[in-house]
């Protein structure tokens, strides 16, 4: 790169950065932690009133884990996932309902090209890759937990 492009490169960025307002690391990780957690809280709520009603170990964990992603699908479709993203960030990616924001918001985005090839070709554009690490890394684990046991 010559000195002249760099130059212009760096007067660039000084321009972009003067409209660009100053990032509140603290608040935004406050805010992040604080719905991240109400989340959560709200997952455990129903883990609470299952476990009441009777249901225990996997058959508990399982449905407490559909209805948080029956309740991140149904949010997104209304349009209320993309408002909670935008003001709390990662707090609102990181649990369960995250996954089925990003599951769905492609799915709902990509509608008018067609079932096919719009819908599902496109609803794992953002989770695919999340799928295919997550299930490669299971199976390592477990390959390596089946030697050490041999």
């Amino acid at each position: 790169m010559t000195e002249k492009s760099a130059n212009h490169n760096a007067n660039y960025l000084r321009y972009v950065n003067a409209f660009d307002p100053p990032t509140k690391h603290f608040t935004t990780c406050l805010r992040a932690f604080a719905v991240g957690g109400f989340i959560c809280t709200i997952g455990q709520f129903f883990r609470y009133m299952l476990e009441f009603a009777g249901l225990t170990g996997d058959m508990l964990a399982g449905t407490v884990s559909a209805i948080l992603i029956f309740l991140g699908t149904l949010l997104t479709g209304l349009g209320v996932y993309d408002r909670i993203g935008k003001n709390a960030g990662a707090g609102s990616i990181v649990p369960i309902t995250g996954f089925a924001n990003s599951v769905a918001s492609p799915a709902i985005e990509f509608k008018t090209e067609g079932y096919v090839y719009g819908m599902a070709a496109k609803m794992f554009i953002v989770a695919g890759p999340i799928i295919v690490f997550g299930v490669s890394a299971g199976a390592a684990v477990g390959l390596i937990y089946w030697l050490i046991g041999l």
